[in-house]
């Protein structure tokens, strides 16, 4: 059995991140948890081993941040007539099954990932979908994951290709980009010419119960098909979105 890490690491985010999508992780090293220790104990740091206590970290993370699981609440307050799930109420069944990616390389960043060019994705890949499939759109923008520029890169999945996966019984899908929808700017660009709804977060706001994983990383290092993938959200309560370890599993 193999396991290909599917996730960024969490770590600080760089000067100029937007507050929005913040991360910061404070740090406590030996040092520091030995005074912890004597503050809270009064057991001094000759009683401990080296001279040291325990380490910590104190991580201050957006539910949106790095790789992540939207939950339905996310898109909208309703969905199909029903009050949409958050994480912590969704299926863990859900987040386990055989996976696909669907190579969309040859994209250029703004384009849209038709329904047509959906089905021919999967049928390249040479993977027969069914219900419980997880399937993942690979771009190859998580080579600029660290670039400030990120946001604004990479194609996205149209309203009618989700429905397409939806209708055939996948609840999970993800992409190695920033979000599974066009970049936001080109995307609001393209509203405010034409004052029209369902141009903005088109696919997010597709009226569809399903999750979307976003920011993904190592899809190269997988087969197109014949993995397993494991992406199991934290249960934050109440939340649009939850932080995810996502593996694939390759019997070798």
């Amino acid at each position: 059995m193999r396991i290909i890490d599917l996730s960024t690491t969490i770590s600080a985010s760089p000067e100029g991140t937007p507050d929005f999508q913040r991360t910061g992780v404070e740090y406590v090293d030996h040092a520091g948890g030995a005074a912890e220790i004597r503050a809270l104990f009064g057991v001094p740091p000759e009683l401990l081993r080296d001279g040291e206590g325990w380490t910590r970290e104190t991580v201050t993370l957006g539910t949106h941040n790095a790789t992540h699981v939207d939950a339905p609440y996310h898109y909208n307050s309703h969905i199909q007539g029903s009050p949409a799930e958050t994480i912590d109420e969704l299926p863990l069944e859900r987040f386990l099954g055989p996976g696909v990616v669907v190579d969309m390389t040859h994209k250029a960043d703004g384009d849209a990932v038709t329904a047509e060019q959906m089905e021919a994705g999967v049928a390249a890949a040479g993977h027969d979908l069914r219900p419980g499939d997880i399937v993942f759109v690979r771009t190859g923008r998580d080579a600029f994951y660290a670039d400030p520029g990120y946001i604004n890169l990479g194609p996205g999945v149209t309203a009618a290709a989700t429905h397409w996966l939806y209708d055939r019984g996948v609840r999970v899908m993800g992409i190695d980009a920033w979000g599974w929808d066009r970049p936001l700017g080109m995307q609001a660009a393209d509203a405010l010419e034409r004052r029209e709804r369902g141009i903005f977060w088109e696919a997010h706001q597709a009226d569809l119960p399903y999750s979307q994983i976003e920011r993904l990383v190592n899809l190269g290092a997988l087969p197109p098909t014949g993995f397993t993938v494991a992406c199991f959200p934290l249960k934050i309560a109440r939340a649009s979105a939850a932080p995810a370890r996502v593996v694939a599993i390759l019997d070798d």
